[in-house]
């Protein structure tokens, strides 16, 4: 933060969409505006600030949050640009994990997209107060009414127009500010991009009408206003605004906004919107964390102990480690010696950066409400805590999905082998969502990833940045197992005598399966010390075991209850190791008789194509054993949703630019596992197992 600056004039936001909502092109935009760039990027031409790296430019999109400080109007903003494409949500997760406030951008063409829905239940996940922008106000088939209506039932958000459209599609032409009651026009010349006037005639009524809303959703807010407002009174300006500040801190209104990010149009409003309604640091709540069993919180004030949560790792070719933090408390100088907390190690911050994208400004100090990169915090990850040595303080971590897929990977070369661990290390450094794991079975490499454009990006940045071409085999998809009686029961006995002291362990234990997304429970339901305590930790031990390569297919078993309720031990040949082995013998031979099945994982796949594509489209759905779910119309174009197997979806975007010539799109997310049909099954499990056997 500057010297200078307020603490409650600072912001720190995202700006979060679906993808291709625009959300590049109008961080550019705000980029120029507020006069931190001399020219305006274009996502097109490969030249936007905000997506630096190689793969972003040739494909224009963005990949990895970039993070910008900028000024308008004396406040001080903190942005941070997301991706849309839902491989790379784990840079939105992280990203409003540590960010006060958002701008939610929708298309004014696409409305609320399956990402944009994702995005905002993560936004809400972390209670993040927001703006909505309806972007893109000049493309045929635009309809601000339509969105905003999309907004309130889709999202079941109380989303409150300030402002309202002058025209729309190629007729877009400015908008109405509500709170003020004027006409704002934008022209094509940046210099002199905006000028006020009277409202037109035409659009007065609709503009009183609109302002009538705006009122009366403000009063809605507060007894006292609503009191004003029901005695027939005029809300003043500052009221107005006050309220509607409160309100958006509260998450009880989304004011919205709209523009053309392309044309320049829409902009200043937004920004304006930016420092009037979301919060400073001062407006959220204290950060709470935990340290030695107690509960703890630190205040956005510069004279409380430091803390601050690592939320981004990069790796910099030129500045090694970078490690991006959101100071919450205190302050940090560049030379001085940090805690780890969440590793209990020291650490000493080499440098302090202010990022611009890829690029940075070094500065000595950082405080309370800053955005800023440190070099030196080498063992630190994302999600750790970093804090004052002598004040201790665990911050709550941050939570990623799951990977979904997964490849094997090897050097084309073997002299590359220690390259390619190199670069994977550092890559899921970079990536929570991005796992390196090695087959002992096998003896494979296998990274796993968000999906099919999360690794294609992982593999040419390990070609691009640390120079090692690889060959990767054929995705597997993530199976998993699990069994479907209602209960199974059954005991196992390990005992080996071989001359002095022998091994035994006894258990009975009983199997449960559990509700998709359940995951394991172990449960202790010895009684008279059949099993003695220091055992029962061997038992879940050995169960886990059995669990993390499953007996039917070789996947990882999910959705368990497990209890042991019964056993024996010996006085002298009892031990962890016994007890650990009877476990896992008895929990596969159980889990055998309880008749498993096989889990894949399905997706929600969403196809948006001209109409003429409807039937080749839905057919290849259904070829790839989807269930469509529904078809809607979203202007000239007809929206296909449905269920497919993830196994069922490799290549399925070269498929789909097929069959339409180009014009269609599709977005995948993970819905759910489900049973795999027996005769895919049983291929399944075949070929698994003469895999083992030949390797």
């Amino acid at each position: 933060m500057d010297n200078q600056t307020p603490l409650s004039h600072v912001r720190n936001i995202g700006i979060m969409a679906h993808i291709d909502a625009g959300k590049t092109t109008l961080s550019e935009r705000i980029l120029f505006f507020s006069g931190k760039t001399y020219k305006i990027g274009e996502v097109h031409d490969g030249a936007a600030t905000m997506d630096w790296m190689v793969q972003e430019q040739e494909r224009g999109i963005t990949i990895t949050s970039a993070a910008t400080t900028l000024t308008w109007k004396d406040h001080q903003i903190s942005l941070i640009d997301t991706p849309g494409h839902v491989d790379f949500t784990a840079e939105v997760e992280r990203s409003l994990r540590v960010l006060d406030g958002a701008i939610a951008l929708f298309c004014a063409v696409g409305g609320v997209q399956p990402q944009s829905e994702q995005v905002w239940r993560q936004s809400e996940k972390y209670e993040v107060p927001k703006l909505a922008f309806i972007n893109k106000m000049d493309r045929t088939g635009a309809d601000f009414y339509g969105v905003l209506s999309e907004i309130q039932s889709s999202l079941a958000a109380n989303a409150v127009p300030v402002v309202i459209p002058i025209g729309q599609e190629e007729k877009f032409a400015g908008l109405v500010d509500l709170i003020d009651m004027k006409a704002i026009y934008y022209s094509e010349d940046p210099k002199n991009p905006m000028q006020e006037k009277e409202i037109p005639a035409d659009l007065l009524d609709t503009a009183r009408q609109w302002r009538a809303n705006l009122v009366e959703k403000c009063a809605e807010q507060d007894d006292t206003l609503l009191e004003k407002f029901l005695g027939g009174e005029e809300l003043t300006r500052d009221e107005i605004l006050g309220i509607i500040r409160k309100a958006t801190i509260a998450r009880r209104v989304i004011p919205v906004f709209c523009g053309a990010g392309f044309k320049n149009k829409g902009i200043h409003n937004l920004l304006d919107g930016v420092n009037l309604y979301l919060p400073s640091p001062l407006d959220v709540p204290p950060v709470s964390g935990t340290y030695d069993g107690k509960e703890l919180t630190r205040r956005a004030d510069e004279k409380e102990h430091f803390s601050a949560l690592a939320f981004k790792i990069m790796s910099d070719r030129h500045m090694g480690k970078l490690t991006y933090i959101r100071i919450y408390s205190g302050t940090i100088k560049s030379g001085t010696t940090v805690l780890n907390s969440t590793q209990d190690s020291s650490q000493r911050v080499g440098r302090l950066l202010r990022m611009h994208a890829n690029r940075q400004e070094p500065i000595e100090e950082a405080r309370c409400g800053d955005i800023v990169a440190v070099i030196g915090l080498q063992k630190t990850r994302t999600g750790d805590t970093i804090c004052d040595a002598d004040h201790p303080v665990v911050l709550e971590n941050i939570e990623f999905p799951a990977p979904v897929i997964s490849i094997s990977i090897a050097p084309e070369s073997r002299q590359d082998e220690e390259k390619l661990d190199a670069g994977l290390h550092h890559l899921s450094e970079e990536d929570p969502t991005f796992i390196v794991s090695h087959d002992d079975e096998t003896a494979e490499t296998v990274i796993s990833g968000m999906g099919e454009l999360h690794l294609e990006i992982i593999v040419d940045r390990l070609r691009r940045e640390f120079n090692v071409a690889s060959k990767v085999a054929a995705p597997e998809v993530a199976y998993r197992e699990t069994a479907t009686t209602p209960s199974t029961e059954g005991q196992y006995k390990h005992v080996k005598q071989s001359g002095g002291r022998g091994q035994y362990g006894h258990v009975w234990l009983r199997l449960e399966p559990q509700p998709p997304g359940s995951g394991f429970e172990f449960v202790n339901d010895v009684v008279g010390g059949r099993i003695p305590t220091e055992y029962i930790s061997s038992v879940e031990k050995g169960i886990i075991k059995a669990m993390e390569r499953g007996p039917f297919a070789g996947y990882p078993v999910v959705d368990m209850r497990v209890s042991v309720f019964d056993g024996s031990y010996h006085d002298v040949d009892s031990s962890d190791f016994a007890f650990v082995e009877a476990a896992r013998v008895c929990m596969r031979q159980l889990f055998l008789q309880a008749h498993p099945v096989l889990l894949e994982p399905v997706m929600s796949v969403e196809v948006v194509t001209p109409e003429d594509f409807m039937g080749a489209v839905s057919g290849s759905i259904c070829q790839r054993r989807g269930r469509i779910e529904s078809m809607d119309q979203q202007g000239n174009d007809k929206v296909i949703r449905g269920m497919v197997p993830l196994s069922e979806m490799f290549g399925y975007s070269n498929t789909v630019r097929t069959l339409t010539q180009g014009r269609a799109s599709f977005t995948m997310t993970f819905e759910h596992y489900e049973a795999v049909p027996f005769s895919i099954a049983e291929d399944i499990i075949k070929k698994r197992r003469a895999a083992n056997k030949i390797r």
